[in-house]
């Protein structure tokens, strides 16, 4: 089964096109099962077609399997303002084996221009921005034991928005064994809004 469900950015082209190029190019990595690959997949169609491809490969490769694959892609907007639109893909691919692989991808996008916006470049101030995420990563996450290395905080690759503020969010394996699933945490505007490159008003 294979299942894509993502928002499609509407307006002016030469914005849209930016973004919906971003997304489709995230959804279509999402379904490779082996991303470091070069590939010459260009539509999320074509994405869907070499997975199931892979898929039939392995049927015919292993006949008395009994195990189905599973591809379930779904994206939302997160936050949306009149500067930032924050968009949540979250993917669960299922190839066999004791348990599926879930992650999640935040994209924060500059409505006036479409392009991607860099986590470096949403705060004024990168230390800064570290030192608050790290003192509420210590107030809100429990059972910091269980984290690799728990002493040395990193600011997580995904870090999007919501209507309460900036969430940041550690994929399985990031910083805790697979067990542990997906931690994250959120800063409210009120803390962050002189930090922000731009201004969280919707």
């Amino acid at each position: 089964m294979v299942e894509v469900i993502i928002p499609v950015a509407t307006g002016d082209l030469s914005i849209i096109d930016n973004i919906n190029s971003v997304v489709n190019n995230h959804v279509i990595k999402m379904l490779r099962l082996d991303p470091s690959e070069p590939v010459s997949i260009k539509t999320i169609e074509e994405g869907i077609d070499a997975f199931n491809e892979e898929y039939n490969r392995f049927d015919a490769d292993f006949p008395d399997t009994t195990q189905d694959w599973e591809a379930q892609i779904d994206g939302e907007v997160m936050y949306q303002s009149p500067e930032l639109i924050s968009i949540s893909l979250t993917s669960y691919l299922y190839t066999g084996g004791a348990h599926g692989n879930l992650t999640i991808s935040f994209l924060n996008f500059d409505t006036k221009t479409g392009k991607l916006i860099k986590n470096s470049d949403l705060f004024k101030n990168m230390d800064e921005f570290n030192a608050l995420a790290n003192r509420y990563f210590e107030n809100t996450i429990e059972d910091k034991d269980v984290l690799f290395d728990p002493q040395s905080f990193q600011l997580p690759e995904n870090i999007g928005f919501n209507d309460e503020g900036a969430v940041l969010l550690y994929n399985a394996y990031e910083i805790a064994a697979y067990s542990e699933g997906i931690i994250e945490f959120i800063i409210p505007f009120e803390s962050i809004n002189a930090l922000l490159n731009f201004n969280s008003t919707q």
